[in-house]
């Protein structure tokens, strides 16, 4: 059996003010736009739909995600950034293997995390 992962799909009140987060904070690249309006968006890999509510959809909707976490080189700047945006920083801590993170918060209440790469 093969498995592969195909999108993480985030609904939201406001598709246009989520994508623009991702694009201008995280710098994912808008792939696609739908007459619905909604949205497919590359972030460094990862396929994110985003979405309102779909009318045609019968199980329970819901906001959101937990969090995502994102590894980079550069915690320090990319910090510095999102302070400089007003976003608002829910926590900055060391994890297990002694790694820096900062988790952040998106749009609709949307928890993300860098976490600081292990230095080779």
């Amino acid at each position: 059996m093969t498995l592969k992962m195909n999108h993480l799909h985030l609904k939201t009140k406001d598709p246009e003010k989520t994508v623009k987060f991702y694009v201008d904070t995280l710098g994912a690249t808008i792939v696609s736009q739908s007459p619905s309006g909604g949205y497919r968006i590359d972030l460094h890999g990862l396929s994110l739909n985003v979405s309102r509510f779909l009318e045609q959809q019968k199980r329970e909707q819901k906001y959101g995600m937990e969090h995502l976490a994102i590894d980079t080189d550069e915690l320090d700047t990319l910090v510095e950034k999102l302070k400089g945006q007003g976003i608002h920083i829910l926590e900055e801590t060391v994890v297990s293997g002694g790694r820096r993170v900062c988790f952040f918060e998106g749009p609709d209440g949307v928890q993300l995390e860098f976490i600081e790469m292990k230095k080779a």
